[in-house]
């Protein structure tokens, strides 16, 4: 449902067949030209339950709950431009990235990577990310880097 919010249409995504929030959130919201994806976790989306796995594993699953969030909102990969990714034990910064890497390729969003601690032990990884998509892509006069 479209509720106005300070001029913006804001309508919380729920996508068919994935998990189902563990809280009082939304999975994701889309506010004008942009797509607020709420932090995903390796939710198994056949069981609803946290799938246990190494750090490449879980943070594979949580991409992928990420982009079924994103297709759900009418939003793409590439159009994502910034990411907080939450690792149980810092040192697992390499696999996560090697994975991360993969499924972004050569489009590289902002990125904040940070050590966390999570409520269920098992829990790895968590990601979340801001999509844009402009409903009339702007004009721009001069140079862009």
């Amino acid at each position: 449902m479209d509720k106005p919010w300070s001029g913006v249409s804001v309508k919380k995504i729920v996508p068919a067949g994935g998990a189902s929030p563990r809280g009082h959130y939304s999975p994701a919201v889309h506010a004008g030209d942009f797509v607020y994806v709420s932090g995903q976790g390796p939710i198994d989306p056949v069981t609803d339950k946290l799938a246990e796995g190494d750090v490449e594993f879980q943070t594979r699953l949580t991409l992928s709950n990420i982009e079924r969030i994103l297709h759900a909102a009418g939003v793409a990969v590439h159009d994502v431009v910034k990411c907080s990714v939450f690792l149980r034990d810092i040192a697992d910064f390499p696999k996560m990235n090697r994975v991360y890497a993969e499924f972004f390729g050569e489009h590289k969003p902002a990125r904040t990577t940070v050590e966390a601690k999570f409520h269920q032990a098992e829990m790895l990884v968590e990601i979340d990310c801001v999509a844009y998509k402009p409903h009339h892509e702007p004009s721009f006069s001069g140079v862009l880097d």
